[in-house]
């Protein structure tokens, strides 16, 4: 029988290491070299550029990662909401 190999698990950065990596694409290095230089995936600088760059407006910005946990949040709340209301109308 085969014995399956395990991945070791892959590194934790935390998001200021993940931010300047990003901040570094933006002012102009290819991620090919940042990828290189700190030696994190390509993949994973394409995933972080997408999760960190703002959208929105000049004066109201939010990363897809701060709305997508805005959004959770928002649904938490609407759950509680909904318990209270069910509670309050027995």
């Amino acid at each position: 029988m085969f014995e399956l190999e395990r991945k070791p698990a892959g590194k934790k950065y935390n998001d200021d290491f993940k931010k300047t990596i990003v901040d570094l694409y933006h002012s102009g290095s290819s991620v090919k070299e940042l990828s290189s230089e700190y030696g994190v995936s390509e993949v994973t600088i394409y995933k972080w550029v997408k999760d960190f760059t703002p959208i929105g407006s000049e004066k109201e910005t939010l990363t897809p990662k701060e709305l997508a946990e805005i959004q959770k949040e928002n649904l938490r709340l609407k759950q509680e909401v909904e318990i209270l209301n069910y509670t309050n109308s027995k």
